[in-house]
């Protein structure tokens, strides 16, 4: 509880304190050793939380970072987080430029097999899509049939001679449309 003294500019400094301290999410490093200490002397977190004027899990954190690692200063990281190195992104990079056809998924395999450690096909995908570049999606083709290789064959035979100078127009439906067929003028 806020006890108001006298003095008005004291009673505004001590809400102002309060408030920014009921907001805050995490301590100051100075903080974290004091609630550490105040835990070690054998303190409740709850009572340690209210001392701080801060919630009882951002007491928690750092007893339980102390407890793993016996330090309780906060670790300072910006950005994202480090699966893979600079190097590693720019190999990766280089390999996809290197060899265009091959898919994530093998760019994925490729990269275990080189640095001796594994990432996931979406890391893959990711830090290519940084390095502007995409994997190729692989396609599922609808295989032709024997017929159908048979009579794709005929045609070509058929139209061999074919020339754009001699007036011979078609388009690629047409050619696939083995019912429909142009036939050049003069002949």
């Amino acid at each position: 509880m806020i006890q108001f003294t006298s003095s008005d500019s004291s009673a505004e400094s001590e809400i102002a304190k309060a408030e920014s301290m009921s907001r805050r999410n995490h301590l100051h490093d100075e903080m974290r050793w004091r609630s550490v200490s105040m835990l070690q002397a054998g303190a409740r977190q709850s009572a340690v939380a209210r001392e701080l004027n801060v919630h009882r899990s951002v007491i928690h954190r750092p007893w339980k970072h102390y407890q793993r690692d016996q330090n309780a200063s906060r670790r300072h990281v910006s950005g994202r987080r480090g699966i893979t190195s600079t190097a590693d992104d720019r190999s990766l990079l280089q390999c996809a430029r290197r060899r265009r056809t091959l898919t994530a998924r093998q760019l994925m395999s490729q990269f275990s097999a080189s640095a001796g450690r594994s990432i996931s096909r979406q890391t893959v995908s990711r830090r290519l899509h940084e390095g502007v570049l995409f994997a190729r999606q692989p396609v599922v083709c609808v295989l032709l049939s024997p017929a159908h290789v048979r009579a794709r064959l005929h045609w070509t035979r058929e139209h061999r001679s074919w020339t754009q100078s001699s007036g011979a127009t078609y388009s690629l439906r047409e050619s696939l449309d083995l019912t429909s067929r142009t036939i050049p003028e003069g002949q």
